[in-house]
C-alpha cells in the first residue's frame, strides 16, 4: 500500500517561509536561504542561481522521490512557485488543494485542482498506482494531513538559518504525535531527517 510522505524545509526556528511570501517573493523575504540545498548554493529571486542540487542533498532528494507516484500541494505553494512555469516538475501527477477549482489548468500541465484533503489523497493514491504519495506543503496542508492521521512519514529539512518571522510549520497545531527517526543526512545547507509517524 502507498505511503503518504509529508516533506518540507524549515528554518531552525520553525518557519517554512520568510515574511511576504507569494508570487513576488516565493519563499518570502530572506526565505530563499531555506532552499540553498535545493539550488546547490546561494541564489536570489532575480535569477542568481543555477539549479544544481548536489552532494548529500541530491542523494537525499533522489532517494526520497524515487518511490513517488503522485503528490499533493496547497494552492499557496502552487501560486508562490509560479505554478512551476506551468508544468508539474515532480514525479507523477500533482493534486493542488484549492477552493478555486474553476482555475484548473490544462490537463497536460500535470496539475489537478481538488477542493478537499480527502479527495486529494484519494485521487493521489489512485494515480500513484501503489507508489508513495508526497505532501509537499504548505504548512496548512501538512498540518491537516497530520491531524487526520494520514501521514506515514514526515520529512523535515532544516536549513541553518533563523528567520524570526514568516509562516511557521506547526503554528496552532495542538496534537501530540510520536515520531521515530528513520534516517538523517546533513550537508552544508541543511540537515534532513526522515521520521516515521507512530500511529
Amino acid at each position: 500500500m502507498a505511503r503518504v510522505i509529508a516533506a518540507i524545509t524549515t528554518s531552525v526556528d520553525g518557519f517554512i517561509t520568510g515574511p511576504d511570501d507569494g508570487p513576488a517573493y516565493g519563499l518570502g523575504k530572506g526565505g530563499e536561504r531555506l532552499h540553498h540545498w535545493v539550488m546547490g548554493g546561494p541564489w536570489t529571486y532575480d535569477g542568481g542561481h543555477d539549479f544544481a542540487m548536489q552532494g548529500p542533498d541530491k542523494d537525499f532528494y533522489d532517494e526520497l522521490v524515487a518511490g513517488l507516484g503522485a503528490g499533493i500541494v496547497g494552492r499557496g505553494m502552487y501560486d508562490a512557485a509560479g505554478a512551476w512555469g506551468g508544468t508539474n516538475p515532480f514525479p507523477g501527477p500533482l493534486m493542488v488543494l484549492t477552493h478555486r477549482v474553476q482555475d484548473q489548468p490544462a490537463t497536460e500541465s500535470g496539475f489537478t485542482f481538488v477542493s478537499g484533503l480527502e479527495e486529494a489523497l484519494a485521487r493521489a493514491v489512485a494515480e500513484a498506482g501503489g507508489k508513495d504519495v508526497s505532501i509537499g506543503g504548505g504548512a496548512d496542508v501538512i498540518r491537516q494531513a497530520l491531524a487526520a492521521g494520514r501521514v506515514d512519514e514526515l520529512v523535515l529539512s532544516t536549513a541553518p538559518v533563523i528567520l524570526g518571522a514568516g509562516k511557521r510549520l506547526f503554528d496552532s497545531f495542538d496534537q501530540d504525535i510520536d515520531l521515530e527517526i528513520i534516517k538523517t543526512v546533513s550537508s552544508t545547507f541543511a540537515t534532513h531527517v526522515r521520521y516515521a509517524v507512530k500511529k
